[in-house]
C-alpha cells in the first residue's frame, strides 16, 4: 500500500498546474488503463549505479544498472553523481513515456519517489516530536534517511529552531513560523499532501523532528526552510492524532 501511494504521489507531481511551466509530462500511446501499475521488483530495496544523468529544470531522467540491467527512473530534481552508488524502494511503471524537454519517449521508466546514497533509506520510521498517538496515516515506515542532524543548523532569517517551537509550543500554536533543516524522512501525497519530518540538530536529543505538512515537492536528505501554521493536538480521525505539527507549508527562499 505504501508503494503504491508513493507511486501516485509522484504522478500527481508530474501532472503539475495549468498554470506553471509542464517539464515532463506523460504522454502515453496506450491508456491509462492499459498501463502496468507496479511489477514485484518495483517493491523490493533497488542498489543500482548511475550510468547516465538527463536534468530537467524540475526533474531528474536516470539511466541505473543493477545486477547488469539497465533501467531508467525518473526522481524529483536533486544533485546525483554519475558512477554512484544510489538506493530507493517503489517505482511507478510506465510504458512509452515521453519527455517534452527532450522530446524523447522512453520505452519503459519508472516514476520514483527519491533515492538515497545510504542503503537503509527504506527502513523503519523515525519518532519524533511530532509523532502520533495510537498510528500514522502515511505508514509505519515511508522513506528515512538514517542519519541524526548532528550540526545545528542556523535558523532561516525571521525563523526559529525545534528546539524553540517545542519549548514554548503554546506561544506559537496559530502562528505561522519558519523552520529550516533536513528532510530526514517523507510520505508524499497522503490525504492530498506529503508529510515531511525536520531535523535541525537543536534537540539535546538530535533524533527528535518536526512534521510538517506541505503540497511542495522535497526530495529525501535535502536542507530546506518552510513556512506554516503551527497546530496543536491535531486530530486527523481514525485514531491518528498529532501533539504538534506544521501545516500547509510553503518552500521559503
Amino acid at each position: 500500500m505504501k508503494i503504491n501511494i508513493l507511486a501516485i504521489a509522484f504522478v500527481a507531481l508530474l501532472a503539475a498546474c495549468d498554470s506553471k511551466p509542464k517539464v515532463i509530462e506523460a504522454v502515453d500511446t496506450t491508456t491509462e488503463a492499459q498501463q502496468p501499475m507496479e511489477d514485484a521488483s518495483a517493491t523490493m530495496l533497488h542498489k543500482v549505479v548511475v550510468e547516465e544523468i538527463l536534468p530537467t529544470s524540475k526533474y531528474t531522467y536516470l539511466n541505473v544498472s543493477e545486477d547488469g540491467q539497465m533501467t531508467w527512473i525518473a526522481i524529483p530534481k536533486m544533485d546525483v553523481k554519475k558512477g554512484g552508488t544510489y538506493y530507493y524502494r517503489g517505482g511507478l511503471k510506465k510504458t512509452n513515456f515521453k519527455s517534452v524537454e527532450y522530446d524523447r519517449v522512453f520505452e519503459t521508466l519508472y516514476l520514483v519517489s527519491g533515492i538515497s546514497e545510504d542503503p537503509g533509506m527504506g527502513g523503519g520510521s523515525m519518532s519524533g516530536s511530532g509523532g502520533m498517538t495510537g498510528g500514522s496515516p502515511h505508514g509505519d515506515g515511508g522513506e528515512d534517511v538514517q542519519l541524526e542532524q548532528k550540526t545545528k543548523i542556523e535558523p532561516v532569517s525571521g525563523g526559529i529552531t525545534i528546539a524553540e517551537l517545542l519549548q514554548n509550543r503554546a506561544k506559537y500554536e496559530g502562528k505561522t513560523v519558519r523552520i529550516k533543516g533536513r528532510c530526514v524522512k517523507l510520505n508524499n501525497m497522503i490525504m492530498s499532501r506529503n508529510w515531511i519530518h525536520l531535523q535541525d540538530g537543536s534537540m539535546k536529543d538530535k533524533a527528535i523532528d518536526l512534521t510538517v505538512t506541505t503540497t511542495d515537492n522535497i526530495a529525501l536528505g535535502s536542507i530546506v526552510a518552510l513556512e506554516g501554521v503551527i497546530a496543536l493536538n491535531k486530530d486527523f480521525g481514525a485514531g491518528y492524532k498529532y501533539d504538534i505539527i506544521m501545516e500547509e507549508a510553503k518552500l521559503i527562499p
